[in-house]
């Protein structure tokens, strides 16, 4: 399973409405409205390759009326206690 955040700009008007429709997309694990340079909203996609990003990026999000511009980072590694917790399963 591939992890990608989706910094959205948004609309003022449109951010509560958009917010709702995002967590609605398949492929869009989280939507957040956020405060910060220039991001309204920030989508957390878990998606199984990188078609599929680009899809729920350009096919979806981008054409949600209210959305002005995105930027889209994918993870490459994901950190975490539970994480590191597994690795050493085993290991006694």
């Amino acid at each position: 399973m591939i992890t990608a955040f989706v910094l959205i700009e948004a609309r003022p008007d449109a951010i509560a409405e958009l917010g709702r429709a995002l967590a609605d997309i398949d492929g869009v694990r989280e939507a957040h409205s956020v405060a910060g340079h220039e991001v309204d909203l920030v989508a957390i996609l878990a998606v199984p390759d990188h078609e599929a990003i680009a899809t729920v990026v350009t096919e979806r999000i981008s054409k949600l009326d209210g959305v002005l511009n995105t930027v889209t980072m994918i993870a490459f590694r994901q950190y975490g206690t539970a994480d590191l917790d597994a690795s050493y399963e085993g290991l006694d």
